[in-house]
């Protein structure tokens, strides 16, 4: 029963992310911590590292923490939370860093519904450049209209 309960909390956890990542990104990447994220926005360097990134490294500190200080008794869903923003953040390197971005030319061929609608989107929301007035702000869930030829 406890693995059943484990592997929900891993879910939640995952599915959770989805929103942390819209939220973290419409009100704080697009927000107070612009300076951090507008060099995605404005590929004014040349280098491969993003100030942008400093946000994955964020996540990637809260998932090895709540892993490494699990405990059986106290904090028991410390290792299924960590993993599920684990897999998200390896989900989200994938589809954003990988399929969109193209930081590595992998997936390049990629064209199913589900590819075509996540592309959409993120390119309306690369469309505009400014911190304000931005759209589409989610990663792999993203609104129906994008999925529509």
């Amino acid at each position: 029963m406890k693995i059943f309960i484990q592997i929900l909390v891993f879910l939640a956890a995952f599915s959770i992310m989805e929103f942390m990542a819209w939220f973290t990104h419409k009100y704080v990447m697009h927000g107070f911590l612009w300076s951090l994220h507008r060099d995605h926005h404005h590929k004014d360097h040349g280098s491969w590292w993003e100030r942008n990134d400093l946000f994955f490294v964020f996540y990637a500190v809260v998932s090895m923490s709540c892993i490494l200080f699990h405990d059986s008794l106290t904090f028991w869903v410390g290792r299924p939370i960590g993993l599920g923003i684990l897999a998200y953040g390896i989900a989200y390197f994938v589809v954003h860093d990988i399929f969109i971005h193209q930081r590595f030319k992998l997936l390049r061929n990629a064209n199913n519904w589900y590819a075509k609608g996540v592309r959409r989107a993120h390119k309306m929301h690369h469309k505009n450049i400014g911190k304000e007035k931005g759209e589409c702000f989610g990663m792999l869930v993203v609104p129906f209209k994008y999925f529509k030829k």
